[in-house]
């Protein structure tokens, strides 16, 4: 039997923010994380998700404000909530921002925003396969609970046969 060694993630999110109020999310102690933008797309509609980024060694704030959703229709009515990582203690920064990508990458392998296409081919599979992500909060329309094992190709092709009882006296 292989003893796995599964790293669990754990996402507090809060929001939603607009763009305007993105500036409560620069405190240099704890505002980095992941964050997911919501809005109007022209294929899916209104309020959907966009996309998931990261803000590693920078806050969400400072992160969010460098990307050009003020450009996008309707940046009025865009929303973007914060996901910043939760554990019984603060990892050192090398850790933390491990975390932080391997969570980013693993939430939009699953979600797929619209936005992240170009993001999804850089993706290793390797990477996010003992990885597993409790989102807790206000995690919006991501799943709570995200199992690399179940979302990678580590499954594709193991072997198993359905239970079944073989002492039947």
């Amino acid at each position: 039997m292989q003893i796995r060694i599964i790293k669990l993630i754990q996402i507090d999110w809060r929001g939603p923010f607009t763009l305007d109020e993105l500036n409560l999310l620069n405190d240099d102690s704890h505002d980095y994380g992941i964050y997911q933008v919501y809005g109007k797309h022209l294929v899916y509609g209104k309020d959907v998700l966009l996309y998931i980024g990261k803000a590693d060694q920078q806050t969400i704030g400072k992160r969010v404000s460098q990307e050009n959703w003020w450009d996008i229709n309707d940046s009025q009515h865009l929303k973007v909530y914060a996901g910043r990582l939760a554990g019984e203690s603060t990892p050192d920064e090398e850790i933390w921002s491990k975390e932080i990508d391997l969570a980013e990458k693993l939430l939009i392998n699953v979600h797929k925003p619209a936005y992240n296409s170009k993001s999804l081919s850089l993706i290793s599979d390797a990477a996010l396969q003992d990885i597993h992500i409790l989102n807790w909060g206000d995690h919006r329309d991501l799943l709570p609970e995200i199992s690399g094992l179940r979302w990678t190709s580590k499954l594709d092709y193991m072997d198993y046969n359905t239970y079944k009882l073989t002492n039947t006296e």
